[in-house]
């Protein structure tokens, strides 16, 4: 009985039997007929209910249960642009020393199978912040100045979630989901922002396409403090940014704090102070992942200052996948195949590391598949907050972080997205791959000194691959395993039919419009080869 009055609607249709009972008890009917009448009208009131309660993720695999700690963690979240799957030691870097990046990675869990929603800016950062896939939010590629949306104000990010209990919560760096002020980090629970409103290659210096971006801003809050970022002022950013993470960890030491440092760095143009430059002896993008892992040296000897690091979860992880084409100031994506802006393993596959002493096992990896929708529930079971009312996309992976090293993924499948069209899809060891088109530089070398070399366009037909045996995507089983491919087809219909497809033609059941700027809400009119205006003017009613 405790089980059925246990949801609130469910709470509801009881007392609705037994008001079914009571009224045939006066009746002077048989008890057993009140019972039936009673279960009737509470069958009833349940479907009604249900019509308007918002529908739960599907079932996945079954994942053992694992209670939270009794300390609710800080939390802070290193996130790195363009940073591909084979950019630091634990994973395979060795042209250049990751010792910080090493130490966390002995120190806590490894996730080799670990994604992002979409590999590319504005889209990715939605997920890691909302718990959906970037489609259901209507938040898709690399936002600029000329859009006039962003993250929808219904969205429950992250950051208020942990606000809701007691968090200080801070933002630093790239933000990238609306550049207006109703769509900046304080308008999404954020208590401080101090960073660029979206990609550092969105200047005037763009190597191919300056001419169409006005300057570079550099905000706090919702104030610009520097109208015109330099090339000099952009060497100095992932030094101010640390700066700023180690001044808010201090000032926050003695209450549960949520810090959100979403670096610039590796996207291009790539910068490093002075201190760094050339200290790699391998070139510029060695040199810039040095002074990344000095940051994150850094972060984590301040909160070994103030002896948190028994209670601090630390989740060091990248937006999407390396930016191939601009070769020697690009990333790696290791073993995998392709990069940025695909949804083949090494545009959508990042490296991972989960970091709580004492708690998260010590020198240990998982090799389940995860993604960064789950962050947001994982966070809300670990403090004890409550999920949002509307749909989400994300479950809670606790035990993926603390349990064996085979753990099952809760989700059943992970579904890749390219715009707005279905391209990929994992299912435990297996993806598929559904008929597209997509980027590759197709063998030939990438760029050089900060410029792109051009991207031809291939297309793969539908294919199946092991990723356990084969995380290269490089051999198609799919006429050998046909009851997998239609495994996975029915579960991509199931998601289609959910968040719709491009190339089927089919518009989501589940998608929630991003947030529009609308009459009255104040916009930044920053138009290239102009300098900006340093106050936001109100949109005007037509």
């Amino acid at each position: 009985m405790q089980s059925l009055v246990s949801d609130p609607s469910r709470k509801l249709c009881w007392c609705v039997h037994q008001i079914g009972y009571l009224w045939m008890g006066k009746k002077k009917l048989f008890w057993l007929q009140g019972l039936l009448v009673g279960c009737v009208v509470m069958a009833l009131c349940a479907r009604l209910l249900s019509a308007e309660t918002p529908s739960p993720a599907p079932a996945g695999p079954q994942t053992p249960s694992i209670p939270p700690p009794e300390t609710k963690p800080n939390i802070v979240i290193i996130f790195m642009d363009d940073m591909g799957y084979a950019d630091i030691g634990p994973f395979g870097a060795k042209d250049y020393p990751t010792p910080n990046l090493d130490r966390l990675a002995r120190e806590g869990r490894i996730f080799t199978d670990f994604y992002v929603s979409q590999a590319v800016c504005s889209a990715s950062r939605a997920s890691l912040l909302t718990g959906c896939y970037n489609v259901r939010i209507g938040i898709q590629g690399a936002l600029n100045h000329r859009a006039d949306h962003g993250l929808a104000d219904q969205e429950l990010t992250l950051a208020e979630l942990v606000q809701s209990k007691g968090y200080a919560t801070g933002c630093i760096g790239k933000w990238h989901l609306g550049h207006h002020p109703k769509f900046l980090p304080t308008k999404h629970g954020f208590d401080e922002y101090f960073g660029l409103p979206y990609s550092n290659d969105m200047w005037p210096l763009h190597p191919t396409a300056g001419k169409h971006h006005p300057p570079l801003p550099l905000l706090e809050r919702d104030r610009i403090v520097d109208p015109e970022v330099t090339a000099e002022d952009q060497d100095q950013l992932t030094r101010l940014y640390t700066e700023r993470a180690v001044q808010f960890i201090e000032k926050n030491k003695d209450r549960p704090f949520f810090l959100y440092l979403a670096h610039t760095m590796v996207h291009v143009p790539l910068a490093v102070s002075e201190q760094f430059r050339g200290k790699s002896g391998r070139g510029l993008f060695a040199d810039v992942m040095m002074e990344v892992d000095w940051s994150v040296g850094q972060i984590v000897q301040t909160i070994r200052k103030h002896d948190l690091e028994k209670k601090t979860l630390i989740i060091f992880t990248s937006d999407n996948g390396p930016w191939l084409s601009y070769g020697d100031h690009a990333g790696s994506a290791g073993p995998l195949r392709e990069g940025k802006g695909t949804t083949f393993e090494g545009g959508v596959r990042v490296p991972a590391i989960f970091w709580w002493p004492g708690v998260i096992p010590a020198g240990s990896r998982c090799h389940s598949p995860a993604m960064t929708i789950d962050i947001l529930p994982t966070i809300a079971f670990l403090v004890g907050a409550e999920l949002p009312p509307h749909r989400i996309d994300g479950k809670n992976i606790w035990p993926l972080l603390v349990g064996p090293p085979d753990t099952p993924s809760p989700q059943e499948a992970y579904y890749f997205y390219w715009g707005q069209h279905l391209q990929a899809v994992r299912m435990g060891r297996w993806k598929l791959h559904f008929p597209h088109e997509y980027r590759t530089l197709g063998g030939q070398p990438g760029g050089a000194g900060g410029k792109p070399a051009p991207y031809k366009t291939a297309k793969i037909g539908l294919s199946l691959f092991d990723l356990q045996t084969d995380p290269g995507e490089t051999t198609n089983l799919a006429d050998k395993h046909p009851d997998i491919v239609a495994k996975i087809q029915a579960l991509a219909d199931q998601m289609r039919a959910e968040l719709g497809d491009s190339a089927t033609g089919q518009k989501g059941a589940g998608c929630r419009p991003p947030g529009q700027l609308q009459p009255g809400d104040l916009r930044w009119d920053w138009q290239p080869g102009q300098p900006l205006p340093l106050q936001p003017s109100p949109v005007k009613t037509e």
